[in-house]
């Protein structure tokens, strides 16, 4: 159940359509209430205020109706300007930046904002009564609720400002990396709380080594997906609960981005004759499958982006090699915030401190594989991106706690040297990255080649 309401609030927090939804709603909420206070309190009250005046029917009704028309035509525009910015960013940087702007609070508001006026404004519009062949008959304009509208209306314009400042800024190529370098930060500090040291290890008199760990075999029965879909959330507390319902050890065989099938296992679960179709129901409701990977606990797929955006850059037809170097910088920072922090232990074990769940962990190692792995084969080729890389890469060095981070930064220094002899052709670009990567070997302490 967790699962799927994970689902449900992430759907609606991801789409673009709930907070113009909720703003209309609280709009037509308004105009209610502000024309039963009219009713209420009439419009006697605008006399003691002497820069404001009561409106006659006729006068109400243009007022409202210019507002309610210029809402909906500036919506029509907003919107049609949003999908433009849209259309360009996915065409020259990919389409997963497409995620960005349907999340962007900024854009939901501004539609939201008129969207609500335009309503408002036409609620208020039909409570309206009288005209000039009305004499006698019942005549009542809320005063209030047009003011109301007015202020709707100035507070729109300004809302139009931000807009027009906005779209340029967001979808500038520094500010939508800084976005989704921002987005990674986040995610690892969320994913991977505990600096190193402080992480949870495991119960006492607990020991891998020593056969603590029983091991997947013939007696493990896979539990299939039944459902084909990205793995995009995994309830660690839900299917640690099944486990312990029915006495089972699960073994992980997907992580939250992979892609799975009808037939596809999700886990391997011990012993198998408690394997039973509740105990299935019970660990496939643990996972949640969609169409499309999110980062919320898939994090790589926040690197998968700044590397896609950067191999882009480097494509013949954008060539801007300076735009990889801004995605360099991010990869680095994500890494140096990584590398001083605790990997989650790969046993989870339920409140009495029974094994319940082996699940691997996302490591130092395959986020640096995933960041240089994918970019470096197109930036051995340019001399610009190269040397950035091989800088950033040193400084990366420099700034780890362990020696094994070293060394996976080592292996990625060492194949980027061989693939720039490779694909560099000029002798004198060889020749720069021989250069700082012989001076970078002292500072590091290795031994130059």
């Amino acid at each position: 159940m967790r699962a799927q309401v994970w689902k449900l609030v992430n759907g609606i927090s991801q789409s673009y359509w709930f907070v113009p939804t909720a703003m209309a709603i609280a709009a037509a909420a308004s105009a209610f209430g502000m024309v039963s206070l009219d009713r209420l309190i009439g419009s006697s009250w605008i006399d003691g205020i002497p820069w404001l005046h009561a409106y006659e029917a006729d006068g109400a009704r243009a007022v409202l109706q210019t507002i309610a028309g210029s809402m909906i035509t500036v919506a029509g525009v907003t919107f049609s300007i949003t999908i433009v910015a849209v259309a360009s960013t996915a065409m020259n940087f990919g389409p997963r930046l497409m995620t960005n702007f349907m999340t962007d609070r900024g854009n939901q508001v501004t539609l939201g904002t008129f969207v609500a006026t335009f309503l408002y404004c036409i609620l208020v519009l039909t409570s309206v009564y009288g005209g000039e062949d009305s004499a006698g008959a019942y005549v009542f304009v809320p005063t209030l609720a047009v003011l109301g509208a007015l202020l709707m209306g100035v507070a729109s314009l300004g809302v139009l400002i931000y807009f027009i400042h906005h779209i340029p800024e967001n979808i500038h190529i520094s500010q939508m990396i800084a976005g989704i370098g921002h987005d990674l930060l986040k995610r690892i500090d969320i994913l991977y709380p505990d600096h190193l040291g402080e992480g949870a290890g495991p119960p006492a008199g607990f020991s891998a080594d020593d056969g603590g760990v029983p091991l997947p075999s013939e007696d493990a029965v896979a539990v299939d997906a039944g459902d084909v879909g990205y793995v995009q959330n995994i309830e660690g507390s839900q299917l640690i609960a099944a486990a312990k319902k029915k006495g089972l050890v699960l073994w992980m065989t997907v992580a939250p981005g992979a892609f799975v099938s009808h037939t596809s296992p999700l886990v391997l679960a011990k012993p198998s004759a408690l394997v039973d179709a509740a105990a299935i129901r019970s660990v496939r409701a643990a996972f949640v499958l969609g169409a499309r990977r999110t980062p919320s606990q898939d994090v790589l797929f926040l690197v998968k982006q700044l590397a896609e955006v950067a191999i882009r850059a480097l494509s013949p037809g954008i060539n801007d090699p300076f735009t990889a170097c801004y995605c360099i910088d991010w990869f680095s920072a994500a890494l140096k915030k990584l590398a001083g922090r605790e990997i989650p232990y790969r046993y989870r074990f339920d409140d009495n401190g029974d094994l319940r769940v082996v699940a691997e962990p996302t490591t130092f190692e395959n986020f640096a594989d995933a960041m240089f792995g994918q970019l470096r084969p197109y930036a051995q080729g340019d001399r610009t991106v190269a040397l950035h890389l091989l800088h950033a890469l040193v400084d990366l060095r420099l700034n780890l706690p362990t020696g094994h981070q070293r060394s996976v930064i080592d292996r990625h220094c060492d194949t980027l040297l061989t693939g720039c002899h490779a694909d560099l052709s000029h002798p004198d670009d060889k020749s720069a990255i021989d250069l700082i990567f012989r001076d970078n070997d002292l500072r590091v302490g290795r031994r130059a080649p």
